[in-house]
């Protein structure tokens, strides 16, 4: 039987530039991709009622000048209908939220909003003081995260580029929670978490690349997985990988919990 594709808000602010490369990948992955202008929400011109997921994009909101996504956030949580109508987003039960790099940033502000997020991170600035634009190796851990399913222990090179992304938990938070929580780990040559520069790009609490929520539906990674969907954004890659990289099971299992 023929089922709508499911939509897709790409949600960009001023200055984020991530949004073509993510609409493309979820596209790719059977997806309707709408983008979507957070001025619009703001002016109440368009709404989240009739989308499925959202994916906030990489890049640079407000020029990173109010701090990693801050600015992003509070145009958020400062405006009580917008607020509500995230909250509302967040509390349905057939909904999917990704936020990448700049958009993790912003959705980690976000977490008193997002059911079973409370022990999500902050992002501070990168213990180089550099913008940190590299490849590097992330290992996925088995978490309830529907993105990872079927991805556990897998260790995939992946793109960072950002100033603000040491992921610090607060002290309430548990060695154990952090690791029931981390779907994505910083890794050595050898497969092992690492807290050393550059393997580790910046300096991160327990080699922390991305979390997710309690229930696995929200989540958030600092590194482009959008970047790198397809073979040939690699300059290298083993023989065996055809047209799509193993990033491109991430936007796959999106559509597949939709089925």
């Amino acid at each position: 039987s023929f089922k709508k594709k499911p939509k897709i808000a790409i949600l960009r602010e001023q200055g984020v530039n991530g949004h073509i490369e993510m609409a493309a990948a979820f596209h790719h992955a059977g997806f309707e991709a709408i983008d979507l202008h957070m001025s619009e929400l703001l002016a109440g011109t368009r709404d989240l009622k009739s989308v499925q997921a959202i994916v906030a994009c990489g890049g640079f909101s407000y020029g990173d000048v109010l701090g990693a996504g801050g600015g992003w956030a509070k145009s958020v949580l400062y405006h009580p209908k917008v607020r509500d109508e995230f909250a509302a987003f967040f509390n349905r039960s057939d909904t999917l939220a990704l936020g990448v790099c700049n958009g993790c940033q912003m959705m980690s502000h976000l977490k008193d909003i997002i059911p079973g997020a409370d022990h999500w991170p902050r992002f501070l600035p990168n213990l180089s003081g550099q913008f940190e634009a590299r490849l590097v190796r992330v290992k996925v851990n088995a978490t309830s995260s529907v993105l990872f399913n079927d991805m556990q222990d897998s260790a995939i090179p992946i793109i960072v580029a950002h100033g603000e992304g040491r992921a610090v938990f607060d002290s309430r938070v548990t060695r154990n929670d952090r690791q029931v929580m981390s779907c994505l780990n910083y890794v050595d040559h050898y497969g092992k978490q690492t807290e050393i520069y550059p393997l580790n790009p910046n300096g991160s609490d327990n080699a922390v690349a991305g979390v997710t929520n309690n229930d696995g539906r929200f989540t958030i990674m600092m590194p482009h997985p959008e970047r790198v969907f397809r073979s040939v954004q690699f300059s290298w890659h083993p023989q065996d990988w055809e047209h799509y990289s193993p990033w491109f099971k991430l936007f796959k299992n999106a559509a597949k919990w939709f089925k």
